[in-house]
C-alpha cells in the first residue's frame, strides 16, 4: 500500500511538471494537507465527546447493564464459549462501541477479545495456542473468525465518524445518513450471522 500510494503521488507530480502545472499541484498538496489537519480536529473532538461519554456509562453501570441485555445475543452468536468466560466482556464492550459508532474506542476491546479467544483456545488445549513462540504457526479458531466476520459487518446507530466527515465538508444536514446507515449496517449484520452460521454446519 505505501509503495501504490507513493507512485500515484510521483505519478501525480511528473505530470503535473510535464504539463506546466507543477505550481497548482502543489497548492493543492498545500491545501491538502491543511484540510486533513482540519478534518483530524474535527474527528478528534467527535471521537473525544463520544469516548468520554462512554467512560461515564461504564462507570455509571450503564455499559454493564446494556452487556447484559445483549448476552442472549452473544451467546446465540457464539455458543460454545462458556458463558463466564471473560471473552464475552470483550465482545460485548466492542459490539456496544460499534453500535454507538465508535470504532476507534472498540478497537482496544477487540483486540482484548482476540486475546481472550486465543487464551480459550489454550484452555481447549489447541495445539496450535500451546507455544509462546510469536512465530508458532496458529490458524484462527471459529470463534475468532465468527467475531472478525460480524464485528466488520458493524452494525450501527449513530455513525459518528460519517457524521463528523459530511460536518466538515458543509453538509446541510450532516446526520441524514443515520437512516440508510442503520439500515445497511443491519442488513451487513444479519447476513453476517448468517452466514457464520451456516460456514459452522458445513466445516
Amino acid at each position: 500500500m505505501d509503495y501504490l500510494w507513493a507512485g500515484m503521488l510521483l505519478i501525480g507530480i511528473l505530470y503535473g511538471a510535464f504539463n506546466g502545472n507543477i505550481v497548482a499541484v502543489s497548492e493543492a498538496a498545500l491545501s491538502s494537507a491543511g484540510e486533513a489537519i482540519s478534518l483530524c480536529i474535527t474527528t478528534a473532538g467527535v471521537l473525544t465527546l463520544w469516548t468520554g461519554l462512554m467512560e461515564i456509562a461504564q462507570t455509571s453501570g450503564i455499559i454493564k447493564s446494556a452487556t447484559r441485555i445483549i448476552q442472549p445475543l452473544i451467546f446465540f452468536i457464539f455458543p460454545h464459549i462458556p458463558k463466564n468466560h471473560p471473552a464475552i466482556q470483550h465482545i460485548s464492550l466492542n459490539f456496544i462501541a460499534n453500535f454507538l459508532g465508535l470504532n476507534w474506542g472498540a478497537t482496544p476491546a477487540g483486540l482484548k477479545a482476540m486475546e481472550e479467544l486465543a487464551n480459550l483456545e489454550k484452555e481447549r488445549g489447541n495445539p496450535a495456542y500451546l507455544k509462546d513462540d510469536p512465530g508458532f504457526p496458529r490458524v484462527a479458531s471459529n470463534e475468532m473468525c465468527d467475531f472478525l466476520i460480524i464485528n466488520i459487518s458493524s452494525l450501527q446507530l449513530i455513525p459518528i465518524s460519517i457524521i463528523a466527515y459530511r460536518q466538515q465538508y458543509g453538509s446541510v444536514q450532516p446526520t441524514s445518513v443515520i437512516g440508510p446507515a442503520i439500515a445497511a449496517t443491519f442488513i451487513n449484520t444479519v447476513a453476517a450471522i448468517i452466514f457464520c452460521k451456516c460456514m459452522r454446519k458445513h466445516p
